[in-house]
C-alpha cells in the first residue's frame, strides 16, 4: 500500500506537523472537531466521549472482537458524562474516546497517561478493537479507541472532553542504542553532570531534603473528591502527607503511592522524543509508574529551559522496601523524530511542568 500523502519517507516519531496533516487527511477521525489545545510537540491528547461505563474488570478485547461487543459481558452500569460524574477509588471504568483511527499500514501508535494525570494515581490505558496489549496500537488499525479508567488513590469527577491520555505515532522504531545514545549526550548533554547509559538514559531518586525537609508525597488513603477541571484549586495538605528524609532514604509502605522526584536533571533534544521505563524489575519491591511522555524541548536551553527533573511516581508491593538517596529507579527511552516538530515543549506551549523539580499536579495550591 502506497502511504498517504501527509506523511514523509523518514523515519522515526512523528512531529505536531505531521499529526495536523494526518487529522486533515482523515487518518486520525474524531466525533467532533480535534482543537489546537490537544496538539502537542510529538503527540495527541485524546478526549473522553460522553458515557462512562462501570465495568466488572479491567479486559483487552482479544484477536478479532471489538470492545463494544464484549462490554455485554463486563458492563455493571452506564454513567453520562455530558453534566460530570465521579469515579470511585478502586472502580474499573470504560469511556469511548472523541478520537478514533484510520492507520496508514506503516504508522503504529503508542498512547501514555497524560503527566497531571499520572501524578493522580489515575490509571488509564489505552485499549482498541482485536487489540491484545493495552497502549499499543497496531500499523494500518482501524477503528475507536477506548481508554480503562481506574483510579487508584483518589475519585475523580470527569466530564466530556476532558484529557487523561495522549497517543504518540511512529513510522518504524529508531530508538536510540547505547553508542547514539552516549553520542547524543557528549554532543548536547542530555544530562547534568555523568550519564549512566545502559538500554537508555538512567535515574535515580532524590531523597536529599529540601530547605523545609521535604524529599516528597505520600497519598492519604481516605481523601475527597478531585474535579479535574479546577486547576490550583486544592490544599495539599488535604489530600498529601509529606515525606521527609535525613537524606539517606525512606522507607515504602505497602500499596501506598508516593511522589518523589529524579535526582538528575534531563534534558529532550528538539529532533528527538523520550519516554519514561522501568529501570529493571529486581531493583526493589516497588513500580516506579511512568505516566506521559517527554516532548521535544523539554527540559532543553533550546526551548527555554535549563533540565527538568523527572517526577516519580511510586508504589510499594508486597512488603516494605527501603529507597535510598541515590538509587537508580528507571530510564528514559530516546526516540527520534521524522522531522525537527514546529511547536516546542516549553517554548511554543504553555507548560506547568518546564524547568520542575518536585511538584504535585497542577491541581494543588503551592504551598
Amino acid at each position: 500500500m502506497t502511504r498517504p500523502a501527509p506523511l514523509s519517507d523518514a523515519l522515526g516519531v512523528l512531529p505536531i506537523q505531521s499529526l495536523q496533516a494526518m487529522v486533515a487527511h482523515g487518518q486520525i477521525t474524531a466525533t467532533t472537531p480535534v482543537t489546537e489545545a490537544q496538539y502537542q510537540p510529538a503527540s495527541l491528547d485524546l478526549r473522553l466521549g460522553p458515557v462512562a461505563y462501570r465495568v466488572r474488570a479491567s479486559f483487552l478485547a482479544g484477536h478479532g472482537a471489538r470492545v463494544a461487543d464484549r462490554l455485554d459481558t463486563f458492563a455493571m452500569h452506564r454513567m453520562d458524562l455530558t453534566g460530570g460524574a465521579v469515579l470511585e477509588k478502586g472502580c474499573v471504568y470504560l469511556v469511548p474516546l472523541m478520537e478514533g483511527l484510520a492507520l496508514p499500514d506503516g504508522v503504529r501508535a503508542v498512547a501514555n497517561a497524560k503527566s497531571s494525570t499520572g501524578r493522580l494515581d489515575l490509571l488509564t490505558r489505552t485499549i482498541t478493537d482485536r487489540g491484545t496489549e493495552f497502549d499499543r496500537i497496531a500499523p494500518g488499525y482501524h477503528g475507536p479507541l477506548w481508554a480503562e479508567i481506574c483510579p487508584r488513590s483518589f475519585s475523580v469527577l470527569v466530564r466530556q472532553g476532558m484529557r487523561l491520555n495522549q497517543i504518540r505515532f511512529r513510522t518504524a522504531d529508531t530508538t536510540l542504542d547505547d553508542a547514539a545514545l552516549d553520542a547524543l549526550h557528549r554532543a548536547q548533554s542530555l544530562v547534568d553532570g555523568p550519564a549512566h547509559i545502559d538500554a537508555g538514559l538512567g535515574f535515580s531518586v532524590d531523597l536529599e531534603p529540601r530547605r523545609d525537609g521535604i524529599v516528597g508525597y505520600r497519598a492519604k488513603p481516605h481523601a475527597g473528591v478531585i474535579d479535574l477541571d479546577r486547576i490550583g484549586a486544592y490544599a495539599i495538605g488535604d489530600f498529601w502527607d509529606t515525606v521527609r528524609s535525613d537524606g539517606g532514604g525512606i522507607i515504602l509502605d505497602p500499596g501506598a503511592f508516593y511522589i518523589l522526584v529524579s535526582r538528575e536533571a534531563v534534558h529532550i533534544p528538539p529532533d528527538h522524543a523520550a519516554e519514561m521505563a522501568p529501570y529493571m524489575a529486581l531493583v526493589g519491591e516497588f513500580r516506579v509508574h511512568y505516566a506521559g511522555f517527554f516532548d521535544p524541548g523539554f527540559g532543553h536551553a533550546q526551548a527555554g529551559g535549563q533540565g527538568s527533573r523527572g517526577v516519580l511516581e511510586v508504589r510499594c508491593h508486597e512488603a516494605p522496601f527501603l529507597l535510598e538517596h541515590g538509587q537508580r529507579v528507571g530510564r528514559l527511552v530516546y526516540e527520534r523524530m521524522t522531522e525537527r516538530p514546529t511547536r516546542l515543549y516549553g517554548a511554543d506551549f504553555a507548560s506547568n511542568y518546564q524547568g520542575q523539580g518536585l511538584k504535585l499536579s497542577k491541581h494543588f495550591r503551592a504551598n
